[in-house]
């Protein structure tokens, strides 16, 4: 059996092994509320990128309009030169058409 002081002394060890892992769990504590606030603040940061690709992601679909209205354009004019190029090849055959004729009035047939 222990004797009061020994018992006295037991208690004293058994309160300073208890602060010092109360210490060590408050620091414990500490950390992770750091860390929390370091994964909040990411959380923030991660949100920005967000908003910031989506105003990206707009810029992107107005660009495309702008490219299709381009693309409109281009085949609109590709439809007008194919038109001029079909009226030069009828100017070219009428041309042809007068180029006989004329040689057949100098080689008086």
């Amino acid at each position: 059996m222990l004797t009061q002081e020994e018992a006295r002394m037991a208690t004293a060890q058994v309160l300073k092994v208890a602060n010092t892992v109360d210490d060590r769990v408050q620091g414990i504590a500490d950390n992770m509320l750091g860390v929390d606030s370091r994964v909040a603040g990411i959380d923030d940061r991660v949100a920005d990128v967000d908003d910031r690709l989506k105003e990206v992601d707009e810029q992107v679909k107005g660009v495309n309009e702008q490219v299709t209205g381009v693309d409109d354009r281009v085949k609109d004019v590709n439809d007008q030169v194919k038109g001029v190029n079909d009226r030069v090849t009828d100017i070219d055959d009428r041309v042809k058409t007068i180029d006989d004729k004329i040689g057949a009035v100098v080689d008086g047939v």
